[in-house]
């Protein structure tokens, strides 16, 4: 028997049918503009992918509507703006990757559904803390292993398997901040006892300070061994920041900070492609260097930027292609050269929303483990958007880490909306019984 729906789960309704709506259409609407500028006519495959979006995002709608009803409605759909929005992008710069992006869109939202169907509570993650810790180091040590690892632009990041190539590291990256989240949420109270003074600080026994050192090496060692920059400041910072919320002590991020001073410092010193990075990022328009690899990419980016200026040259009338890497590293300068500093700025307010919402569900949820898992998902978003965009504006040097929902690549689209589903489950809560309406 059917019964109303109270005022609060109606409108909340509503609104995630309303912003869906809307994702959709821009998501569509900015691959048609996209195919207009490029070609002056509608793509030929626009009936194809304006399916796969419009089955994707109703099918997500209704995933989300069975299994995590009470979820912050707009969650779901910012993230689908952004992947629309990246698409269009890619398909304006090169059809073949379009189609794969396409497929992996396809991917990524079946693992969003098949996320938030195995996972019906969170706290299901908290009793497999080492398991999933485990296996998350066992990811992201995979392209280590002799035979299947294997080294694009100068990162050990990839594996190959037969025909399948792809980045365990990117769910590595997820599978460790529940690990994180679990372990830290469990030492919370051990983490708070505070019996050595530094200064002005206190902090618990050494023993207890461990755990920083460890994730400090760690991050050294796949800046060591794997030659990935970002990866190694996105670990350590996701640490660093959920240490500080579980313990609420301000002594870890000054530590953490010293600590990353020291290893930014040791990495310069030891590592040669550290000091082309600094090197690159000081000097990217440099006359004398400007053309040679490394320098040419970012001084292209910062001159497509420039083009762009307030309002941008327009989807599909730019000079993108220009930007080496413009898919996967560059695709902010891209989108700044087309959509100008307004469309910009609108796609960082998009980000925005998603980390405030990823907080702000860590405020109300009431449990430990639900808070620190929230704070962390939100908090890779936040450094993975502030390292990439901020590497391409030069604000820091740049890395390879990939812009969440936008870049082309399989592995971070799917594991990005497996992320965007475990926020959503935590949104929500448990997921009702069977038959529940």
């Amino acid at each position: 028997m059917s019964r109303a729906l109270p005022r609060t789960t109606s409108g909340r309704v509503a609104s995630s049918i309303a912003f869906t709506v809307l994702a959709l259409v821009l998501s569509v609407g900015a691959y048609v503009i996209a195919g207009l500028g490029k070609r002056g006519q509608l793509p030929a495959t626009f009936g194809l992918y304006a399916t796969i979006f419009a089955v994707g995002y109703v099918g997500g709608l209704l995933v989300i509507r069975r299994f995590a009803p009470s979820a912050d409605p707009a969650l779901f759909p910012t993230a689908g703006v952004l992947v629309g929005l990246g698409f269009a992008m890619i398909f304006r710069l090169s059809g073949g990757l379009a189609a794969e992006q396409a497929t992996w869109i396809a991917v990524g939202l079946v693992a969003f559904a098949v996320t938030l169907m195995i996972v019906r509570d969170h706290h299901m993650l908290d009793a497999y803390t080492y398991t999933i810790g485990l296996l998350g180091l066992i990811l992201l040590m995979l392209p280590m292993v002799p035979g299947i690892g294997q080294t694009i632009n100068g990162a050990r990041l990839w594996v190959q398997i037969g025909p399948l190539g792809f980045q365990p590291a990117e769910l590595g990256k997820v599978l460790v901040v529940i690990f994180l989240a679990s372990y830290l949420n469990q030492k919370r109270e051990l983490l708070q006892v505070a019996t050595t003074r530094i200064g002005p600080f206190r902090l618990p026994p050494a023993k207890h300070l461990a755990p920083v050192v460890l994730a400090w090496a760690g991050s050294l060692g796949i800046l060591f061994v794997q030659k990935d920059l970002g990866a190694s400041l996105l670990y350590f910072g996701i640490f660093v920041v959920l240490l500080w919320v579980a313990t609420g002590r301000a002594a870890y991020l000054v530590l953490g900070l010293v600590l990353f001073a020291v290893g930014a410092w040791l990495g310069w010193v030891l590592f040669d492609h550290v000091q082309l990075r600094v090197d690159v990022w000081l000097n990217a328009l440099d006359p004398e260097k400007v053309f040679k690899q490394g320098y040419g990419q970012l001084a292209q980016s910062q001159f497509a930027m420039a083009t762009g200026g307030l309002v941008g040259s327009g989807l599909g009338k730019g000079s993108p292609g220009l930007i080496p890497f413009a898919a996967t590293d560059f695709i902010f300068a891209a989108i700044g050269e087309e959509l100008g500093l307004l469309g910009s700025t609108a796609i960082l307010l998009l980000y925005v929303v998603l980390v405030g919402k990823g907080l702000r569900i860590a405020l109300e949820v009431r449990d430990g483990f639900g808070q620190l898992l929230a704070v962390g998902l939100a908090t890779m978003i936040a450094i993975q958007t502030f390292v990439i965009v901020g590497g391409v504006i030069r604000v820091i040097p740049l890395t390879g880490v990939t812009l969440p929902f936008m870049s082309y690549g399989g592995s971070s689209l799917v594991s990005n909306f497996i992320l965007l589903a475990l926020l959503v489950r935590v949104s929500s809560g448990p997921a009702p019984a069977r038959g529940a309406i």
